[in-house]
Formats: structure tokens, C-alpha cells, sequence
């Protein structure tokens, strides 16, 4: 047992721990417990040590149904969100999840606002409340942030991906929404056709665009947009042809109630009870589009298509009582539609029905091109009208690179069903753009000519008539044939330009009906970001809040190339490193 005078002779605590400044004077020893600082070699250390070293731009498309985000360089958007009521709805408010919320009973509801509450915008800006667009928009981009991304974004650069044409106040509303509430720096605006170019590996392309509201052609030849054409024929004229055939299969079926059918006894042409999340449910599920040798049988012979159809039988509510296959299912099987969506009882339809809707929208199927406006031209036709518009040289190589996408893309059948109408239009019509009875007979009189020359050019020449041999022309002029049949003399130009193209690369597919397929605008935004690509409109957010859509030029067409700042060598420009306002290119 130690004695106390031994316990006396330790040494103090002072001495066995240092203080604080001894610490301070000693680095070797640590103040406190800590995680060790790791000192790796940076040949060998790990690529997450220099992953995102550079903070990623974010990439917002916004649509008129849907707004995608997600950083630049990836493959494809981190989330998806719409703006319908549901997407719309407080904070707390959990009556969707209440039992029987889908067996509610539906308002009906009028042609011309039937799916208004599922849309941000509408071209037509006359009756579209701004400030409620702008708050969906800081609802969704908030939302995206904050569940999605996962970061704030006042630091990140946004790069937005809009349409081509969009009016100056939804442009200044999306604008002021992202500066006021998010205050990002910068925002670059990227045109969607040119981007579905550049996600199809394409400089150039002719590009459709089958949206909510309306369809779109586009023209781009090296980014650059040369052509727009539109028209009305676009999805929600599909859904809305759904929900007005489903109404009146179940009002055949004797499924309505009495209740609903005093709602509709007024004016049916002018109502729909169909709600759009039914109608645009059974279109995503069953829409389907005949192919071209289909759609050119009269309808009292559709009847026969069935026996060639395949059969699916869809009926989500009672599958268990339906164990067979569908192989084991007849021909003329109908397909039984039960959709938890809807409070409407189940229906059973054909499937060749499901097709009729495409083909009368987007086709306009039994309607005559007289009755037809400007904005209500069939789709092959516009893609045909848009081709036609276009120069020759850019015709070629536009019409070798078409690209089908939107929504309405993702229907089955249908790209290469207005691959093969465009195909027949230019076999009938050519590129005359003149059409009608004096047109066809100018073209059959053309025919017959150059029958006739080729027939009088393919008979032997006579020699031994003495008018050719008392001529007074030389002996190599009078056997000579005519200019039209001598063959071509070559050009240099064009041999060494094709020897070029043989030796470099691959020649350029020009003057083919070719369709080719993107990823989307999102995709194409992402590369061109993660490229560093600079774009023609960017908008720094102090110019903007100053200025708004005001301050930028209004020239549509400029470079971004850098241009020279200086007089000659060592002499600058007066006033130093003058700041160049920014224009709205495309959107001017």
C-alpha cells in the first residue's frame, strides 16, 4: 500500500496534461478529440473526392401539362410534376386518400373549358390568370427543390427549355417568378425543337412536336430555326374525342343514371361528363393508330379488322375471376374497361374502337380539305405543306431526319403510320405545290411528252438519205445527236468533293423519307449544358429585375461569337470592357 508521502511525490496534473497555451505552442499535440485530417496523394485519390467539384446547372422544361427537372449531364430528369388540382391542392388537405374519393360524383362540364384546370398556360392569353401561373410555377420548382434535388438553388445556374413561341407575358411571369423567389444568378433559354435535335445526334431535322394543345413542325438546319408551322390537332382534342365516345358507349349500354341524363338533355353536343383523368387514362392505356393499308378500308368493312387484331382484356376491378389468357380469348372478344379513376360502371368495347379517335383528330379522317382552316390541316399534310416551304437544299436534308416527339409520339403505330402518309403524299403530288384537276392534267400532258421524246429518241437514225449527204455542215456536226441526250460533262468540284466524302466519313443521307428518333428537349438542354454550351439568350438577374423584357435587344438573329474589342494591337476600345445587353433571340 503506497505511503502519503509517496502519493505527495507524483507529479501534478498540470504536469501530466498541458494547458491551453501550451497546446497552442506545441502543434503536435491535438487541443481536442478530433477526425484526423486524411493527407492522400492526389494521383491516387478517389474520384468522389472530385465528383461535382464545379456546381451543375439545373435544367427546367416547362410545358403547358408538365415541368421536368434535373441537373445537366444526366441521361434524364429527376422528377416529373403536373399541374392539375390534384398537384394544386393545401397543405393538410388529405381528401384524396379518403375512402370513395373516386366514386365521387363528377361535374359536367363544357367543350371549350373542358381540361383548362390541368394546364399551366394557353397560347391564347386573353382569359389565363398570370399570377395564379406564377404561383404553380414556385410551387413546382419549390417542390422539385426541396423533395427532388435536394439543394438550394439561389447559387445554381437554370437553363430553361421552352417553346419557340411563347407570348412576351408568360415569358416575363416564368422570368420573374425564378429571379424574385429564388434569386438565381443567370438564366439561359434553350428553344425545345432544337434541343430534341441535339438529343437525336442531328444538326439539323425536321421536327414534330405533338403537344396538349396543338401540333407543331418545326424546321432547324444547324440549331437554327427556319420554319413554324402549327396546328390544332394535337391531344387534347384526342382525350376529349375519347371522352365523347366513351360517353355514348355507356349511354347505348343504358349505364348512365337518370340524374345524368337530365344534365345532358339540354345541350349534349355541348357538355362532356367524362372527366379528362378518366379520358386521358383510357388513351395512355388503349389509344392505338392504324397502319396506312387499315385506314384506307371504308368503315362498314371495319368490321373485318377485328379477326386480324389481337385481343387484350384489361379489368383491374374482378382479374382474379378471369384466369384465361388472352390467347384463350376469341378475336371478337370486347375488351372490358374498368378503370378505379372512374365512377362509371364497366363497359366493354371492340378494340378496333379505341382507334377511332386518332384517326379522326390527327388524321381528320372522312372530313374534306375544303372544310378545313389554315390551323386545322391533318398532320401528314402539315408535315407535307412544312416540307414543301422549305429550300430545296434544306428540303433534303430535312426530310431524311424527321423527328416525331411530345406526348401524343408515345401512341402505338403511330410514327410509322405519318412516316408512311408523308411518303404517299410526295409519291402522289410530288413537290408541285400547285394541286387540283388543271394541276393533274398539266402533269399528265408533261408525262406524255417525255414519253414521246423518249420513244423518238429511241429509234435508229437514218443515214442514207441525200439530204444528209449534200449538206453543207462539217461531216462531225451533222452526225451529232441532240444537246439533251449528250451526257454531262463532268465537274471537278463535284468529283473531288465526292471523293472527300468517300475517304472522310460517311456521306450525308439527303432526299430519303427517314425518321429518326430523340430522347427529348430535357436531354438535349442536359448535354448542351453540361458541354458548356453558351447560349444566344442568357439573362443575368440583376439586368432583369432592373429592366425586365425591356431591356433586351430585339434582334432575333445573333452570334454568340466573341468579337474583337480592340483597334490594333495594344490599342483598346474607349471605355474598357463595355457590357453587351442581352436579346431574346428566338422569343423576340
Amino acid at each position: 500500500m503506497a505511503t502519503t508521502a509517496a502519493y505527495f511525490d507524483r507529479k501534478p496534473a498540470s504536469s501530466v496534461r498541458p494547458g491551453l497555451s501550451q497546446v497552442q505552442r506545441v502543434p503536435d499535440i491535438p487541443s481536442s478529440p478530433h477526425t484526423p485530417q486524411r493527407s492522400t496523394s492526389s494521383a491516387f485519390s478517389s474520384p468522389a473526392t472530385s465528383y461535382r467539384t464545379e456546381e451543375d446547372a439545373l435544367i427546367f422544361e416547362f410545358g403547358s401539362r408538365y415541368f421536368r427537372a434535373g441537373f445537366a449531364g444526366e441521361n434524364a430528369p429527376r422528377c416529373t410534376l403536373g399541374f392539375g388540382p390534384e398537384e394544386s391542392r393545401r397543405v393538410g388537405d388529405y381528401r384524396r386518400w379518403l375512402p370513395g374519393y373516386n366514386e365521387r360524383p363528377r361535374k359536367t362540364c363544357r367543350i371549350q373549358e373542358w381540361g383548362n384546370d390541368y394546364q399551366l398556360w394557353r397560347m391564347d392569353i386573353r382569359e389565363v390568370d398570370l399570377g395564379l401561373v406564377e404561383d404553380k410555377v414556385e410551387r413546382a420548382v419549390r417542390e422539385a427543390c426541396n423533395q427532388y434535388l435536394l439543394l438550394d438553388a439561389k447559387s445554381r445556374r437554370v437553363v430553361l427549355v421552352l417553346p419557340s413561341v411563347l407570348p412576351h407575358p408568360l415569358l416575363s411571369a416564368l422570368l420573374s417568378t425564378i429571379f424574385t423567389n429564388f434569386q438565381n444568378p443567370t438564366i439561359t433559354l434553350f428553344s425545345a425543337p432544337s434541343m430534341a435535335v441535339m438529343a437525336a445526334g442531328l444538326r439539323s431535322g425536321l421536327v414534330v412536336d405533338i403537344g396538349w394543345n396543338e401540333s407543331v413542325v418545326t424546321g432547324v438546319c444547324e440549331y437554327r430555326e427556319m420554319l413554324h408551322r402549327r396546328t390544332t390537332r394535337a391531344m387534347r382534342l384526342v382525350s376529349l374525342e375519347m371522352a365523347k365516345l366513351l360517353q355514348q358507349e355507356q349511354k347505348k349500354q343504358g349505364q348512365l343514371k337518370a340524374r345524368q341524363d337530365q344534365s345532358l338533355a339540354g345541350s349534349p353536343d355541348d357538355r362532356v361528363l367524362v372527366d379528362l383523368e378518366h379520358a386521358e387514362e383510357v388513351t395512355i392505356r388503349l389509344a392505338w393508330c392504324q397502319n396506312i393499308a387499315d385506314a384506307s378500308v371504308p368503315n362498314n368493312q371495319n368490321h373485318n379488322m377485328d379477326a386480324r387484331l389481337h385481343t387484350l382484356h384489361i379489368d383491374e376491378v374482378s382479374s382474379s375471376n378471369n384466369p384465361s389468357s388472352p390467347r384463350d380469348i376469341k378475336s371478337d372478344t370486347s375488351i372490358p374497361v374498368s378503370l378505379h379513376s372512374s365512377s362509371f360502371a364497366q363497359m366493354k368495347l371492340p378494340f378496333s374502337t379505341f382507334s377511332q379517335p386518332v384517326e379522326t383528330v390527327l388524321f381528320a379522317r372522312n372530313q374534306s380539305l375544303h372544310d378545313l382552316d389554315d390551323h386545322e390541316q391533318s398532320l401528314p399534310l402539315l408535315i407535307y405543306k412544312s416540307l414543301l416551304s422549305l429550300p430545296p437544299d434544306l428540303r433534303g436534308l430535312c426530310m431524311s431526319r424527321i423527328i416525331i416527339t411530345g406526348g401524343g409520339s408515345n401512341i402505338p403505330g403511330l410514327k410509322t403510320r405519318l412516316i408512311s402518309e408523308l411518303s404517299r403524299l410526295v409519291e402522289q403530288r410530288g413537290w408541285d405545290p400547285v394541286v387540283g384537276k388543271a394541276a393533274d392534267e398539266r402533269r399528265r400532258r408533261l408525262t406524255e411528252i417525255h414519253i414521246n421524246r423518249q420513244s423518238a429518241a429511241a429509234k435508229p437514225h437514218s443515214t442514207t438519205k441525200s439530204t444528209e449527204k449534200n449538206t453543207d455542215r462539217p461531216p462531225d456536226t451533222a452526225s451529232s445527236h441532240p444537246a439533251a441526250q449528250e451526257p454531262q460533262v463532268p465537274d471537278p468540284i463535284a468529283e473531288k468533293l465526292r471523293r472527300n466524302e468517300a475517304t472522310l466519313g460517311k456521306p450525308t443521307v439527303t432526299g430519303e423519307i427517314r425518321g429518326v428518333e430523340t430522347l427529348g428537349a430535357w436531354v438535349g438542354a442536359s448535354l448542351a449544358a453540361a458541354l458548356k454550351v453558351k447560349g444566344i439568350v442568357e439573362i443575368e438577374r440583376d439586368s432583369y429585375l432592373q429592366h425586365g423584357l425591356s431591356g433586351a435587344r430585339r434582334d432575333a438573329d445573333v452570334s454568340v461569337v466573341q468579337q474583337r474589342q480592340s483597334f490594333g494591337a495594344g490599342v483598346s476600345r474607349s471605355g474598357g470592357a463595355e457590357k453587351v445587353p442581352w436579346t431574346l433571340g428566338a422569343w423576340a
